[in-house]
């Protein structure tokens, strides 16, 4: 929930004189080129920070919530004509006026990618003749109350990573935080690579599991937590077998499946139809 007063008319002075902290307006565009172009008027701002703005003749596009995802945050922008879609994050908006209303923070792990890529927009517009404004939310009000009940575990981990990197720009904040939003998809990339697991790696696993059967004197293990799209199996010649099928409806709401085990014999029950097939049953006598 936010607002800002914003037209595309010529300013118009107030009838009556408003008894404000700050009343003064002034221009907050450099023009492009020496002079803007076509004719249009500056942008006029009133207010620090802006409660009102004038923006003769121009564009305007006004993006609500986005809530810390990048993805539909660019797709967002593209859509209104501001953001290049060669990735490269370049204002194609030329003297348009954006807005974005504010909710940029919680439920997302984006958060402060968002804002750079927002911020890194409004320098590149301002060279254009164009502008970027943006409103505080009812979650950005929150979390300067310290409330942060809709926070993202994920946009806490983007809190530690941003902090780190303002490190590694020896906290030079403005470099930091104008350049997070490509060094923040960098990482990412970087910690999914760390995750890949390649043949070695399943060599090692191997291992490891046939370590660990020996360990405890048994001949096959069971485990959860990671949801098999193809249901109740087994592997490494079904001395593992995953049983987490996402059967929740908040993870795949698959169908309920799970494994029996009578006397040294193992099958996965995937129905209450299903029979005693010679097939389904693997033997560890």
């Amino acid at each position: 929930m936010a607002s800002l007063s914003l037209n595309s008319f010529p300013l118009q002075p107030p009838s009556q004189p408003r008894k404000l902290a700050d009343s003064s307006c002034s221009s907050s565009l450099t023009p492009f080129n020496g002079g803007a172009a076509g004719g249009l008027k500056p942008i006029v701002v009133c207010g620090n920070p802006p409660t009102f703005v004038s923006a003769p003749g121009r564009r305007i596009v006004a993006v609500g919530d986005l809530h810390g995802d990048l993805a539909k945050a660019r797709c967002a922008l593209e859509i209104a004509g501001v953001l290049s879609s060669d990735g490269r994050d370049m204002w194609t908006g030329g003297e348009t006026v954006l807005i974005q209303l504010g909710d940029i923070l919680d439920r997302g792990g984006d958060e402060i990618a968002i804002l750079s890529l927002l911020r890194s927009l409004d320098i590149q517009a301002k060279a254009k003749g164009g502008a970027v404004f943006q409103v505080n939310g009812n979650h950005e009000t929150m979390n300067v109350s310290a409330d942060f009940r809709y926070v993202d575990l994920r946009g806490f981990d983007e809190c530690l990573d941003f902090l780190e990197y303002l490190n590694d720009c020896k906290n030079n904040w403005e470099e930091a935080f104008v350049t997070w939003v490509g060094a923040s998809e960098r990482l990412k990339d970087f910690k999914m690579s760390q995750q890949y697991w390649d043949p070695w790696n399943l060599v090692k696993i191997q291992s490891i599991l046939e370590e660990t059967l020996q360990a405890v004197g048994a001949k096959a293990m069971v485990v959860g937590h990671t949801p098999q799209s193809t249901g109740v199996n087994c592997a490494y010649g079904c001395s593992i077998w995953r049983i987490d099928v996402g059967m929740s409806s908040g993870v795949l709401d698959s169908q309920p499946e799970v494994l029996e085990i009578r006397d040294s014999k193992a099958r996965a029950i995937k129905s209450k139809r299903d029979t005693f097939r010679e097939l389904q049953i693997v033997d560890y006598t």
